[in-house]
């Protein structure tokens, strides 16, 4: 397979288990790991949050269940491909060994954190015993940013400051 064939939105090619799966929601990406004959096993929030604020749903969330799920049902009009990115910083584990690592998990109910414990770290938790997300770093680096934005113009005071009201 040549190289831009693994990466192509139009045609990702055909997964095998083991493989990660990303998928392409509007704002973010959604990770599933393949575990073979269609299907994936991902993480979903649980909060009680109606399913049609997904995206809303992850932000508030602190739990997760675990899934199989067809991989069609779960890219649904979205695009998606095979994406292996950690592979060369980590090595990835036995496919059997993953394979067992994901038949315990579905149906657990599981912690989740939009920054440090989400459907990324999930998947490559189980892909190399180490749950990373590429993802998740960006947005933690970019409220950092922010944060020390806003901290530095507020004290060279371009922030206006509040009229105390004196009640006399």
């Amino acid at each position: 397979m040549a190289f831009n064939d693994c990466f192509s939105l139009t045609y990702p090619g055909s997964p095998h288990p083991g493989d990660l799966i990303e998928v392409f929601r509007p704002g973010y990406q959604h990770w599933a790991l393949y575990l073979g004959d269609g299907y994936v096993i991902n993480i979903a929030p649980i909060d009680g949050i109606p399913s049609s604020f997904t995206s809303a749903k992850s932000v508030f969330s602190t739990k997760a269940l675990v899934k199989m799920q067809l991989l069609k049902d779960v890219v649904g009009n979205d695009t998606y491909r095979i994406n292996n990115k950690y592979d060369e910083t980590y090595p990835p584990l036995p496919v059997d060994e993953v394979m067992q690592r994901s038949e315990f998990v579905i149906g657990q109910e599981v912690a989740y954190d939009l920054l440090v414990n989400n459907c990324e770290h999930f998947v490559t938790l189980l892909r190399y015993g180490e749950g990373v997300s590429e993802q998740a770093n960006r947005a933690i680096s970019t409220i950092g940013l922010v944060t020390a934005a806003v901290g530095a113009l507020s004290f060279l005071g371009l922030f206006p400051k509040r009229q105390r009201t004196k009640y006399y």
